[in-house]
């Protein structure tokens, strides 16, 4: 790890100087590509300049006991001792993450669709509660969040939840959400105290940016307006401001009924559709390049049961990296960074072992 954050650091010194040369400055598609890649090595020098510093602390703290004789300061420093051990292999293994090679989409903004799957009323209320473990895990990275539409269920939750989430590091951190997630527990109106498992997919997608070349012809859209159902306020079911397009060439349907304007929720709906096409353009090319990746890294398909969530054990276990975290209590309130860490790390390392990093 030492020499591959030395390497990167020399990189960085290289960087400060080519960002002050005219030249580059002038080149718009340069600099920003120099300045994405400054703000990633400076997150790793200042992390690795921590663990440096307390590692040092925590030396120096040892052998200063060997030779200390005062009760009182003896307590003192085996007191800091016990938290700079808790954080320095924290440090650690958040530099092991910043040393993974940041890919071009990992700051892009990241849509996430959260639709109930088997298991009726119990798989929408798990929709909401993902939507908020997701929502509080977002505040904590310092990430915004918006909500493109969704679907209320009757008895709590979401029959679906579409939002875009944007922040350093987004794309990077949740693209291994995608899958099926299943839920454990006793639902609340279980008598018997029986538990049920349901499900709820999840889809990850990049939000294509200016850069990126999506272009849908007007012609080859069907658009359909339909008045707006559940909560809404009083424009619900008072005018046709709900849209749904269908991309006839790729059969890909959107739909959003969030907004009171018809316009606002065409904007919102096509937005949603340019970043799918460009997803699945990206998938399809993917593919050409590696047969095999999907065996090696995930597909992210939605019908692959990533991770089980099960209430009563408190239990919270990644059948991808065989992961089993017993404080569900705190992952389902936005607590994600271990999964996450984890996650981006394993497949850092399958992608190096095929050759792919």
């Amino acid at each position: 790890m030492e020499d591959k954050v030395k390497e990167l650091l020399a990189e960085f010194e290289q960087l400060e100087s080519d960002l002050g040369n005219p030249e580059i400055v002038n080149d718009r598609k340069r600099y920003k590509e120099l300045t994405q890649r400054h703000s990633y090595l400076s997150s790793l020098r200042d992390a690795w300049l921590e663990y440096e510093a307390k590692s040092s602390q925590l030396e120096s703290n040892k052998d200063l006991l060997k030779s200390e004789t005062d009760p009182e300061f003896i307590e003192v420093i085996e007191e800091e001792n016990g938290e700079l051990e808790k954080l320095v292999p924290e440090l650690k293994a958040q530099i092991e993450v910043l040393i993974v090679p940041p890919d071009a989409l990992d700051n892009c903004n990241t849509i996430v669709e959260v639709r109930a799957g088997t298991g009726g009323d119990e798989a929408a209320l798990f929709v909401g509660d993902c939507v908020r473990m997701y929502s509080n895990f977002a505040n904590s990275k310092g990430w915004s969040m918006e909500m493109l539409s969704c679907s209320p269920s009757e008895a709590g939750g979401f029959k679906e939840y579409m939002c875009v989430f944007t922040g350093s590091n987004v794309f990077r951190t949740l693209k291994y959400e995608a899958g099926t997630h299943r839920v454990q527990r006793i639902p609340a109106t279980e008598s018997s105290g029986r538990v049920h498992t349901s499900a709820i997919t999840v889809a990850v997608i990049p939000e294509a940016d200016d850069d990126v070349d999506v272009h849908i012809e007007e012609k080859d859209l069907r658009i359909d307006t339909f008045r707006s159902s559940g909560a809404g306020g009083q424009h619900v079911n008072t005018t046709d401001s709900a849209v749904r397009i269908t991309h006839e060439p790729t059969g890909i349907v959107v739909s959003c009924q969030q907004e009171r304007s018809q316009i606002k929720n065409r904007e919102k709906a096509m937005r949603l559709l340019r970043a799918k096409i460009a997803e699945e353009e990206r998938l399809r090319k993917q593919a050409e390049q590696a047969e095999t990746r999907k065996g090696q890294v995930g597909s992210g398909d939605r019908s692959e049961r990533i991770r089980t969530y099960n209430f009563p054990q408190n239990r919270v276990t990644d059948h991808r990296i065989n992961l089993t975290l017993y404080k569900l209590d705190q992952i389902i309130e936005g607590d994600m960074e271990e999964l996450t860490s984890a996650l981006i790390k394993h497949y850092y390392q399958k992608q190096f072992e095929t050759g792919e990093g």
